[in-house]
């Protein structure tokens, strides 16, 4: 064989080995995005939003949450607390007609209390939020916006569209945390309608006290007891809590 057609079979020979090198690490890379998304789900693409879309970068952090905090050892809340919870974030959102931003910031530590009872990192905020992002990545965001809006609320900059949209997207994360051991995820309310998804703000008639949703001006037909406290059950006449919804669609 010439000199040349040695060239040739070696050139061809070293181009198809770098295409199989390149096909190999693409394959590799590929299979590490697909599992970083079904690990965190819309946490992933957030994060890559944040890093102006370079996904590199942003899976470099998510893997470095992983190796943090992927083996954290969480525990549950046991029942007398978990009702405790569930009756204070039923205050705050009765508190909301009287008082959005305090209801917004006792919203922000609440949550905070939370996660600290259920063994997530309490030292820093944003240890404590990248922690939850690798276990409750579904619902993080909504953690993320009470908190922020909770600062806006204490500088006197968020108007009550923006405390009310923060509280219901906060919502379904302390539903998360709040939720029993091996309860169904799909389930919604975390102890019965009456506690965790009620409607904010309320108006007086001569029969009780009617639920309302604002934004809307209609009423729920839901009706009150005598007592107004945190631990103060919510009575309809079908039994449950109706939702409303907010003007953007998103239920309350």
């Amino acid at each position: 064989m010439s000199t040349a057609a040695i060239s040739i079979v070696v050139v061809v020979a070293v181009v198809l080995a770098a295409a199989l090198i390149i096909r190999v690490v693409r394959a590799g890379a590929s299979r590490k995005e697909r599992a970083l998304r079904r690990r965190f789900g819309p946490e992933y693409e957030l994060n890559v939003a944040q890093h102006a879309g370079d996904t590199k970068a942003a899976e470099r952090e998510l893997e470095e949450r992983l190796r943090l905090y992927g083996d954290l050892r969480t525990q549950p809340l046991p029942g007398e607390l978990r009702e405790r919870y569930v009756a204070e974030w039923a205050a705050v959102q009765e508190m909301f007609i009287e008082s959005p931003e305090r209801s917004v910031t006792s919203a922000d530590r609440l949550l905070a209390r939370l996660a600290h009872d259920r063994g997530y990192p309490s030292d820093r905020y944003e240890e404590q939020v990248a922690a939850l992002s690798v276990h409750h990545s579904e619902h993080v965001q909504g953690y993320r916006q009470i908190h922020d809006t909770a600062g806006l609320a204490r500088e006197g900059r968020a108007d009550t569209e923006q405390l009310r949209e923060a509280v219901v997207h906060a919502r379904p994360f302390f539903e998360d945390l709040v939720r029993p051991p091996h309860h169904g995820a799909t389930t919604g309310a975390t102890t019965g309608p009456e506690t965790a998804r009620q409607p904010f703000g309320e108006r007086r008639s001569g029969s009780g006290v009617r639920r309302w949703l604002p934004g809307t001006g209609a009423g729920t037909g839901t009706r009150t007891g005598a007592g107004t406290g945190a631990g103060s059950g919510i009575r309809a006449g079908t039994g449950h809590t109706r939702f409303g919804h907010t003007r953007k669609g998103g239920a309350w």
